[in-house]
């Protein structure tokens, strides 16, 4: 009976942290002044940008992810920029990308290192200068780029 009542509670907490809504996600003051800082002013909404990344990593080393923005690429309305924030890696701006009209298409596509389980944020800055993002929290296994 110890054996069934162990599985059934690592069933539930399992399930608990992998089906926790990404709604319920609070951004850390870390990341909140990060974005502060990058808006500039502009009130940053959310939603226009989707992050695609695994929601488990094996090994934080080589994490692949691609962010998406809903954006038309005109010259009237189109996407500046798009940078990615961390949470807990030693260096919390990952990458930075700059955009144009001339792009095509709002979406940008990289492999980041994670140092352990952490909360990642995409902004997207448009040439109107209002702001877009996206919060998405992963879970990694074997942690990476730890400073001891």
């Amino acid at each position: 009976m110890k054996r069934r009542s162990f599985l059934a509670s690592s069933a539930g907490l399992v399930a608990s942290v992998m089906v926790r809504p990404v709604a319920a996600i609070e951004q850390s003051s870390v990341l909140t002044a990060l974005v502060k800082e990058y808006a500039a002013g502009a009130v940053v909404r959310e939603g226009r940008v989707k992050f695609d990344i695994a929601r488990l990593v094996d090994n934080g080393n080589s994490v692949p992810v691609e962010v998406t923005v809903d954006s038309p690429m005109t010259p009237q309305q189109h996407v500046v920029g798009i940078t990615l924030f961390n949470e807990k890696n030693p260096q919390n701006d990952v990458a930075q990308f700059s955009l144009s009209h001339l792009s095509g298409r709002a979406r940008v596509a990289t492999r980041i290192r994670l140092a352990t389980t952490q909360q990642l944020v995409a902004v997207a800055k448009m040439n109107d200068g209002s702001c877009w993002t996206h919060t998405v929290e992963v879970l990694v296994t074997v942690s990476s780029c730890i400073e001891e």
